[in-house]
């Protein structure tokens, strides 16, 4: 029987940089232009001003929980100088959630730092932990409410990120390559996969992470933890070993770095393959997504049963979606993932709720032409338009999972 339980947390996921607007602060705002291939995120899906319109939408579809983001950039624009009004702008976003009876996940960090933490070496400065440490105990006190706040979001894919800027800053890099978005266009083009960044590459975002926890443990009633990229990875004839390299570097030992949290975040896409010398490139498929990934929407089930494995912890899935201009397929992948879901549940798995990615159409790093989102948005306009899969998902919640079957 495809049921969740009756406390499941049904929503959505989005990330500040990729749906507020003018983020002009932050290093990627400072990064958008540079880079050959890059397109800007300008006033992205205007959210900061819309955002009890987003999330009435959310509600009125029958969804109860909808993750989102405070800025750093926002919040703390020069070193040591925080915005009160910035401050209070994000808690009457959780006050908005609260009062149409949705559920605040709060993202800490999701990819964007401030411009001056970027210019300063980032993550690799020497005060980089005690920098994040200090933001995340300005915005603690507005946390009241809030379930679960992800400290970082993706640390294995914010590890490539530094990589990929490192790589541009040398002039190595002649295209850039979103971490999210591997096709510019559409599935024919095939880019090769980004490379795997050795676990020392992630070290100042452990020790961030877990500096941060304790920070909100004290101060919040909200369960903490982070977020990771998992790509249910498999082995290729003769991949085998390679594999355990693969995956230890690329997911394992961030989700280890977890083992003391409240809960793991997990979000999947699709599962790619790794033969003897590293991951194997997307085939070629008319199946494949507006990314050029595969449609492996079983990828879900296989993700959340690993992470659970190796963490012992609760499982939230923080995101999974598929990159397509066909809504019907987006229901189709969503179903088969949440019934593998349901598989997980049945076979003894704590898992606390679901979030798509993404409520909306958005700016993908670097890129707009791939669409996640439950709702269309017109960049002109900024329309809002709720596409079939939201009102199908929010059925889904409402039936706690039954209509699956």
């Amino acid at each position: 029987m495809t049921v969740f339980p009756s406390n499941f947390l049904w929503g959505a996921s989005t990330s500040p940089h990729q749906i507020e607007g003018n983020n002009i602060n932050s290093d990627w705002w400072a990064r958008e232009g540079l880079i050959p291939g890059m397109e800007l995120s300008g006033d992205a899906n205007d959210s900061y001003h819309r955002y009890r319109e987003d999330m009435t939408l959310l509600a009125e579809a029958g969804l109860n929980a909808y993750r989102f983001g405070i800025e750093w950039a926002r919040i703390e624009p020069r070193p040591g100088i925080f915005s009160p009004a910035l401050i209070a702008h994000y808690r009457r976003m959780i006050d908005t959630a609260l009062e149409l009876g949705i559920q605040p996940i709060i993202t800490l960090h999701h990819f964007s730092s401030p411009a001056w933490f970027a210019e300063r070496g980032g993550w690799n400065a020497p005060d980089a932990t005690d920098a994040f440490a200090r933001y995340v105990e300005t915005i603690a006190p507005i946390l009241e409410g809030v379930s679960h706040v992800v400290t970082i979001n993706e640390p294995n894919m914010l590890a490539m990120i530094i990589n990929l800027e490192a790589a541009a800053a040398r002039g190595d890099l002649a295209q850039w390559q979103s971490p999210t978005v591997e096709s510019q266009s559409d599935s024919e083009y095939k880019q090769p996969p980004l490379p795997v960044p050795e676990p020392e590459d992630g070290a100042p975002l452990v020790t961030a992470h877990h500096v941060a926890r304790d920070v909100l443990r004290d101060r919040t009633d909200a369960k903490v933890g982070w977020s990771v990229a998992c790509q249910a990875f498999t082995a290729a004839p003769g991949g085998e070993a390679r594999l355990e390299q693969v995956r230890w570097a690329f997911e394992d030992y961030y989700l280890d770095a977890a083992r003391s949290d409240d809960y793991i975040g997990v979000q999947t896409y699709t599962s790619q393959q790794v033969d003897k010398d590293g991951l194997v490139p997307h085939p070629a498929s008319p199946d494949n997504t507006m990314i050029g990934t595969a449609y492996r929407p079983d990828s879900l089930s296989v993700s959340v049963a690993h992470a659970a494995e190796v963490t012992g912890l609760p499982i939230l899935v923080t995101e999974n979606g598929i990159a397509t201009p066909d809504d019907e397929r987006r229901i189709a992948y969503t179903r088969e993932a949440l019934r593998g879901l349901a598989a997980n549940v049945a076979g003894g798995v704590q898992v606390d709720g679901y979030l798509h990615w993404s409520l909306l159409d958005n700016y993908e790093w670097g890129h707009w032409s791939p669409t996640f989102g439950l709702i269309a948005v017109d960049r002109q306009t900024f329309v809002r338009t709720p596409k079939p899969s939201l009102a199908w998902l929010g059925r889904v919640a409402g039936s706690h999972g039954q209509s699956l079957s």
